[in-house]
């Protein structure tokens, strides 16, 4: 296990069909030598696993990778739930270059993002 630096860019969408570059997420979180999220060693040490939003022609967002009331993973910017981003079945994913991840925006809108890198 080892924290690892993951960046995020948005997929392909029909607002940005070539993806883009300008919108995404850069976070921390411990992965195992498979690529997956390691829950305890995140148990062990939250405030290590940060998030980075940045959007064009939006302001940056500094937050948490958390684990909601419901159990379900999210990057949360402030106390509480409701600027909470929800990521689909963040658990499941392998964090490899090339992947996929969806989240759920502050707008409420589902979107892919691709995973560019795993430092």
């Amino acid at each position: 296990m080892s924290f690892k630096r993951i960046r995020l860019e948005l997929a392909r969408t029909d607002d940005f069909p070539e993806g883009s570059r300008n919108h995404g997420y850069e976070f921390v979180a411990p992965l195992g030598d498979d690529g997956y999220l390691d829950v305890e060693e995140w148990k062990r040490h939250r405030k290590k696993c940060t998030v980075y939003r940045f959007w064009q022609g939006d302001d940056d967002e500094h937050g948490f990778l958390t684990l909601t009331r419901s159990g379900s993973w999210a990057f949360s910017y402030s106390p509480g739930e409701e600027d909470d981003e929800p990521i689909f079945r963040f658990e499941a994913h392998p964090f490899g270059e090339g992947e996929y991840v969806s989240i759920t925006e502050h707008d409420g809108v589902d979107r892919p993002f691709k995973v560019v890198s795993v430092r």
